[in-house]
């Protein structure tokens, strides 16, 4: 490990200390002892003393001339004794230092993180209390906004004046914050002035130097330094008791770092520096105007005094309109009054150069309000660039993104005077994308930026290497990245860090290949290719670029892009913003649904696991609530965007999406139960009866009458649409492409009801064909099969004998378990979704492996692979010799499976559907309630079999008597003869010596014991206790809270089952078991037949449950849903504008709008009564001129006599004095009186002084007055 002392060993060799070598005497000094650079002669050095000759010749000591440099001798780690900190860093170091140097030491050796932000503060009288609303500007302004934007403080660092209190400040901050990151203050104090600065100093540095910096007295020349810094830099210039000797080192560093980059979320925009001035004497004009002759921006403190409020002053006056000649008279007179002792002439002129750089100042005072510092500095920087081409405001733009202060953005950079391009905003939008600013992404999106040309697939990739280190999404993309079989392919010139992350493989890992969305490859642009190529980075932008699909027509494949990006990384105001920019919009929401809870699933942080959960149910109230919005509109149209595939999610449907994202209160929509009902019911009417069903099934006939009936034509108008047609899959017929559709939509028409009139064959086929494809006949049949199944499965069991040979029936049952096993493994192949003839490998299927598993998913199907699994040992058993008894066992327990079976059946109906998810949410509970009881029967069993026999050796029966016993005690049966001994008959039943307990039946060892018998009846009753009231009752309570969640959703459930149970025998043969097998061969035959002509696979593959859509009728659908999704969004944000909340908001903010416009009217008002009290003090001199004149011998007599002031002027009683040159007035500031923002008076001279006053220093008239009174005369004359 390096050691402090070998990091900075390098230290003495760059940096330096100033010593003085020319001893000039101090003319200030009576004893002629002390030099000007303010030691005294003792303590130069001997070749300063004996140049006698240059002291002579120079008579102004200069720190660049008259001093030299050596190694520094003071640097390392400052510990300050008693405060109980960590210690600060310090270095001494001569005023000529390279800052570069000086940045580099602080960045890399101290390790500072480079800042977002300087402020830099200045001014301050010295004085221990400072005013509160300052205080508080200091410590809820500027140090949390330090800390909040990662800025630098630098003051001078020391224990006086303004360095005080930011000290503090930051003390108070840093004591009442519970986190964040730590407030950096830097100090940067003349090295002359530091009181007790000799133990800082070791030529081999400190680590630590013990600091004395309280006890001392003080004597105003040194001063200690403040311990609430983190760094100090001790600048020498070889002077000593003198401040200032640091101003050129500070404005040079100052420069310097607002010419370096800093790292916002990884990109890097200069360092914004700011001077902060507040008070200060006449030596900070001198900084000022340095600093703006270096083009920094000043945030002047109007109301703090001092050179602050003279600069805002003077800075208001010259923004007004009026004579240059008056107001140089007004800022001399200013310049005398906040500075009586300075130079009027040489203040002026610094004031006047700093005016000529006016858009870098920027005035501040407790009257602006509760703005936020930010807020300030930012709108300091923004009025600083003084310019209106866009690239000027660049860094200020990022800046804001950086401190997420998109209304500062708007007011001051979007007003529209800067002419922004989209070239000008993509840094910044990467900066909001990367920082989670959805505000600002709206603000520049909404300004002109163009989505497309930005994101590029490095910048894609970027946005990916964004996510956390440790998060789910990371580890993710590094095991897709690196996986067997899953390289991605690397940026141009980029190392293994700047891999492209495989997003296409996370997302089939997340989703699977049913609902995950298909990216291109690098190598051939096939979007259904995910095999033997590379994927591509920006995934379906260049899909959309590639192949002009319906996304690229509309602009949206960013969009898609960032929504999958959003939502991977759990950015919801992200996610929820692309989403209502994107198209497909009912899918995209049931998309985001189903990845959203997935990610929930994995997420192993239960605070981000609970956001995607929340998020996700957002996207599944926005999905419901659009569909609903679309299903009023229009029913045929809403209907077809459920059936639609989305090519973004796999070209799966909204209802697979919904399936799978489990989103049962979309099901719960009239609109998909309506779509649901009609393909329930196929080409019949939904209103049918279900016992003319039931009739007509049993009594074929039946169904030429009118007791079934069938949609009119003009209900199907919308599956005869030439833009569209729904598939024709249905009972396992397998799917068509356009022209099958075309030919099937000019297929026989329905005609008029019954059998008569001209074709009817062929209507009656039809309608025959129609009655047997409907999925509620295939229900029904599948019921009724599988009841005569069950019951001749019962008959075999009970009734059939012993045979050599299978009886008829038994060989019955065999082949009807065999199509039921065909039945089985046909839709295994289909993978659920489809069946035996929409299998393959053609694009858009899956392989064989993810339909098995899709398959395997359904609780049902596992139970009838293991019903049929059972099956097949039994009979396997059952033909065996010998195995017989064995087969017949296991057939009895396949039984029980085969009838647990029909609770599926149950499904179908409202009341007893729900019931079923009951008891399966109520198995969890069971597990767990036999866990506990199982551990509590088992403690209770061994312990009293171990008391009651403990000679016993048989295992069996102790096996028995742990286990067995106890649980049927539970249900009341306590053997009490077994084991209380109280009720047996006492005897000695053993060999061995000991009283024992005889009961019926005694055996040598299996003998109840006789100790402690006792304790077994009070174990008996404690189990008893905790298994019949506590544990029962926990386990009913369980099942209550399970029953009572259930049944208080049980439509939602129910809804959602029943699509499950639609889809299924959607996809089913007409014909039920055993005579399903027909279908089966007919279905193998056309699988064979497809598969030898090739030119079937090029047709678009179709499941069940889908629409096929033209790209005109595609385009028209997506048209009108992005339609009505703005409708709903206008409507949501109508709703959301009329709530309580967003009210009381407006109100809030009508109500401060109007404080502020008050407060302009009360200035307007102040300002103008000033302004009357000016024009009665011209008007009562103007009459005390006349008066003089009318008197005066200049005037002839009989003149004419002056004008009489008007009565109403006279009623006001004003009164005139003449103190001083000054007018005052009754009640409120005089006219040359201004009310500054602290509430203090400041007297200004007034314009028109009493002229009597106006005289030489002789006591003569001045020639100014006597030229007036001249001029007046003649007039009269």
């Amino acid at each position: 490990m390096v050691t402090p002392e070998k990091e900075q060993s390098w230290i003495p060799k760059i940096f330096r200390k100033k010593i003085c070598t020319t001893f000039i005497v101090d003319l200030s000094d009576p004893g002629g002892t002390l030099c000007q650079c303010g030691r005294s002669r003792s303590d130069h050095l001997s070749v300063a003393v004996e140049d006698a000759f240059g002291a002579a010749v120079v008579n102004v000591w200069d720190c660049d001339v008259h001093t030299t440099e050596k190694p520094t001798d003071a640097y390392g780690d400052l510990d300050f004794m008693g405060a109980g900190r960590k210690p600060s860093n310090f270095l001494r170091l001569s005023d000529r230092t390279d800052p570069a140097t000086v940045y580099s030491l602080v960045t890399r050796t101290w390790g500072f993180r480079a800042p977002n932000l300087v402020v830099s503060v200045l001014g301050g009288s010295g004085g221990p209390v400072l005013q509160t609303w300052l205080q508080d500007l200091l410590r809820r302004g500027l140090v949390r906004a330090a800390q909040s934007t990662g800025a630098w403080i630098v003051t001078g660092g020391l224990h006086t004046g303004i360095g005080r209190h930011v000290g503090v400040a930051v003390r108070d901050h840093q004591t009442a914050s519970t986190g964040g990151s730590k407030v950096v203050a830097m100090g940067v104090a003349p090295w002359g002035v530091v009181r007790n600065r000799d133990t800082l100093i070791n030529p081999k540095g400190s680590f630590p130097a013990k600091y004395r910096w309280r006890g001392d007295p003080e004597d105003m020349v040194e001063f200690h330094l403040d311990y609430n810094y983190s760094a100090f830099f001790l600048v020498d210039d070889g002077t000593h008791g003198q401040m200032g000797g640091e101003d050129r080192f500070r404005l040079r560093f100052e420069s310097y770092v607002a010419q370096q980059k800093t790292g916002v979320g990884g990109t890097g925009i200069d360092i914004p520096v700011l001077l902060l001035l507040i008070d200060g004497d006449e030596k900070m004009l001198k900084r000022i105007e340095d600093a703006t002759q270096a083009q920094l921006p000043c945030l002047l403190v109007a109301g703090s005094g001092g050179a602050a409020d003279c600069l805002a002053e003077t800075l208001e006056d010259s923004l007004a309109t009026g004579s240059g000649g008056s107001r140089r008279g007004e800022a001399r007179d200013r310049i005398k009054r906040f500075f009586p002792k300075g130079d009027p002439e040489v203040l002026q002129a610094q004031v006047e150069r700093i005016m000529t750089r006016k858009e870098l100042l920027t005035v501040y005072s407790s009257e602006d309000g509760s703005e936020e510092f930010e807020t300030i500095v930012l709108r300091a920087l923004v009025n600083a660039c003084g310019s209106s081409e866009a690239s000027a405001y660049l860094d200020e733009l990022r800046l804001a993104v950086a401190w997420n202060r998109v209304d500062i953005a708007q007011s001051e950079l979007f007003r529209g005077d800067i002419q922004w391009r989209s070239f000008h905003l993509e840094a910044s939008l990467m900066d909001a994308l990367l920082n989670d600013r959805p505000d600002f992404v709206r603000l520049l999106i909404s300004h002109g930026l163009s989505l497309g040309h930005f994101l590029t697939p490095p910048r894609l990739a970027q946005l990916y290497r964004a996510a956390p280190p440790h998060s789910l999404v990371r580890g993710l993309l590094d095991q897709a990245s690196h996986g067997p079989g899953t390289k991605s392919s690397s940026l141009k010139g980029a190392g293994e860090e700047l891999r492209a992350p495989n997003v296409g493989q996370v997302l089939r890992t997340l989703l699977g290949e049913t609902c995950a969305p298909r990216f291109p490859s690098a190598d051939a642009r096939d979007p259904h290719g995910g095999k033997g190529g590379r994927e591509s980075v920006c995934l379906l932008s260049e899909w959309a670029a590639s192949e002009p699909s319906l996304e690229a027509s509309f602009g949206q494949a960013p969009w898609s892009d960032l929504l999958l990006w959003a939502l991977l990384l759990n950015r919801a105001q992200m996610a929820m913003y692309f989403w209502e920019m994107g198209s497909n919009a009912v899918s995209s929401a049931l998309g985001a649904c189903l990845l959203l809870r997935v990610m929930a699933r994995l997420e192993p942080e239960a605070e981000e696991a609970a956001r995607r959960k929340e998020l996700a149910a957002k996207f599944e109230g926005m999905s419901v609530d659009l569909f609903a919005e679309c299903y009023r509109s229009s029913e045929e149209r809403a209907s077809r965007l459920l059936l639609r595939r989305c090519p973004l999610w796999g070209d799966a449907t909204c209802l697979q999406l919904a399936m799978q994202a489990d989103a049962r209160a979309f099901f719960a929509q009239d609109g998909v139960q309506a779509l649901l009902t009609q393909k329930w019911w196929g080409d019949m009417d939904s209103t049918t009866p279900t016992w003319a069903l039931v009739l007509a099934f049993f009594c074929p006939p039946l169904i030429y009458t009118n007791l079934i009936t069938f949609r009119k034509p003009e209900e199907e108008s919308s599956q005869r649409d030439p833009d569209f047609e729904m598939d024709r899959s249905i009972n396992g017929e397998g799917p068509v492409g356009p022209s099958d559709a075309a030919s099937a939509a000019k297929g026989p028409p329905s005609g008029r009801r019954g059998c008569c009139g001209r074709g009817r064959g062929r209507r009656c086929l039809h309608r025959w064909s129609r009655f047997w494809g409907a999925p509620v006949t295939a229900f029904l049949g599948n019921v009724v099969s599988y009841l005569l199944f069950l019951l001749l499965f019962a008959h075999v069991l009970l009734v059939a004998r012993r045979p050599a040979a299978p009886a008829p029936a038994e060989l019955l049952l065999y082949f009807w378990a065999f199509t039921l096993l065909c039945e089985e493994a046909r839709q295994g192949l289909g993978g659920g979704w489809g069946s035996l003839a929409s299998g393959g490998p053609r694009p858009g299927h899956a392989p064989l492996r993810r339909r098995l598993r899709l398959y395997l998913a359904d609780a049902w199907n596992q139970c009838d692979l293991l019903a049929l699994a059972c099956f097949l040992l039994g009979v396997g058993c059952r033909l065996t010799p010998g195995l017989y008894d064995l087969g017949r066992t296991v057939l009895c327990l396949d039984f029980m499976i085969f009838t647990l079976r029909l609770l599926h059946i149950f499904t179908v109906n409202k009341q007893l559907g729900p019931k079923i998810v009951i008891v399966s949410k109520m198995m969890k509970d069971v597990f767990f309630f036999l866990f506990f009881l199982g551990v509590w029967l088992v403690a209770y069993g061994v312990a009293t079999e171990g008391l009651l026999r403990p000679k016993d050796r048989d295992l069996p029966s102790i096996l028995r008597r742990v286990f067995y016993r106890p649980y049927l005690q539970i249900f009341g049966q306590i053997p009490q003869e077994d084991m209380d001994v109280a009720l047996m008959k006492h005897a000695n039943c053993s060999s061995e010596t000991g009283l024992w307990a005889e009961p019926p039946g005694t055996q040598a060892g299996s003998c109840v014991s006789l100790y402690a018998n006792w304790l077994v009846v009070l174990l008996l009753v404690i189990f008893l206790l905790v298994a019949n009231i506590l544990l029962l009752n926990l386990l009913i309570a369980m099942f209550s809270y399970t029953f009572g969640k259930v049944q208080g959703n049980s439509d939602l459930y129910w809804k959602a089952q029943r699509y499950s149970l639609i889809r299924e025998f959607h996809s089913r043969p007409a014909l039920a078991p055993p005579l399903i097998v027909i279908s089966h061969v007919r279905l193998l035959l056309r699988r064979l037949q497809k598969s030898r002509r090739p030119h079937s696979s090029s047709s678009p593959a179709l499941e069940h449950f889908r629409v096929y859509l033209t790209k005109e009728a595609e385009r028209r659908l997506l048209t009108w849903e992005s339609v009505h999704k703005e409708n709903f969004l206008l409507a949501r944000a109508r709703d959301k504008r009329d709530s309580d909340s967003e009210r009381l908001k407006r109100t809030s903010q009508k109500v401060d709008l109007a404080l502020k416009q008050l407060a302009q009217i009360r200035e307007y008002d102040r300002r103008l009564k000033g302004l009357e009290r000016e024009v009665q003090h011209c008007s009562r001199v103007l009459g005390w001129v006349a008066e003089a004149l009318t008197r005066s011998a200049l005037l002839p007599p009989g003149g004419p006599p002056p004008p009489s002031l008007p009565e109403s002027w006279e009623s006001k009683g004003w009164e005139m004095a003449s103190r001083r040159g000054r007018i005052q007035g009754r009640g409120s500031p005089g006219p040359g009186e201004r009310q500054p923002s602290n509430g203090k008076k400041v007297t200004i001279r007034s314009q028109f002084p009493h002229p009597l006053t106006q005289r030489n220093a002789d006591g003569a008239m001045r020639p100014s007055i006597r030229r007036f009174l001249e001029r007046q005369a003649g007039q009269g004359r």
